[in-house]
């Protein structure tokens, strides 16, 4: 079995169990704006960055839906239940980063959300010594389910998509990864895999520590 030279993780919903956090931010707000139902946009939309959530919201909910507005009230209520109750971490994440640490592997983070967003949570956590190169969403005009950003991060950490691991946790990521060309390692939040999404995944694991106890026991780092 050919070594993982590289890992790249999600962030939301991998590193932080913030995808419930945002998920009522995105209902709350809704509510508070009489813009009606949102669940189908809540789903269609984990794992996107701005760009192609704008484009899905447009075409839910036509053109005059106030996507600017909607994004910053989501913004504003996802910072103040941060500064409230805190940053939750998901379990595992400092074993798993300090197990590839010490494996000297190398270790990116392609999330979707703005690279504000993703180096303030890194920051505030202490998580951000860990990862050598670090990828917004809005470093790509088009995030998840496009292959751009694991791609960059591939080229940025200086290995072959065909070489690394990416770890995540929606459908949008994991079908960024496989179209990527990595492989594809899926630690399940609030949505199950699909057939779809199953065919496409090297391994499936309950949790982050699962996962570690996997990279061991197989020796693949």
């Amino acid at each position: 079995m050919n070594k993982i030279k590289a890992v790249v993780f999600d962030m939301d919903g991998v590193l932080f169990d913030t995808e419930r956090l945002c998920t009522s931010c995105w209902y709350e707000s809704a509510e508070a704006m009489n813009l009606g139902d949102v669940s189908q946009a809540v789903i269609d939309c984990v794992g996107l960055n701005r760009n192609d959530i704008k484009s899905i919201l447009t075409n839910l909910y036509g053109n005059d839906f106030p996507y600017e507005d909607y994004m910053e009230a989501i913004s504003a209520r996802m910072k103040d239940k941060i500064q409230e109750s805190g940053l939750p971490l998901k379990e595992g994440v400092y074993e798993i980063l300090e197990y590839l640490k010490q494996k000297d592997c190398k270790i990116a983070l392609a999330s979707s959300s703005r690279q504000s967003t993703v180096f303030g949570h890194l920051d505030r956590s202490g998580l951000r010594k860990y990862f050598s190169v670090i990828i917004g969403g809005d470093m790509v005009p088009h995030s998840k389910p496009k292959p751009d950003i694991y791609l960059m991060a591939c080229r940025e950490i200086g290995v072959e998509p065909c070489e690394a691991a990416a770890i995540e946790d929606s459908p949008n990521g994991i079908k960024s990864a496989f179209t990527a060309g990595m492989k594809t390692i899926m630690v399940p939040d609030l949505i199950a895999p699909t057939k779809e999404i199953e065919n496409m995944l090297y391994k499936k694991f309950d949790t982050l520590i699962d996962l570690k106890n996997f990279l061991i026991e197989d020796d693949i780092i």
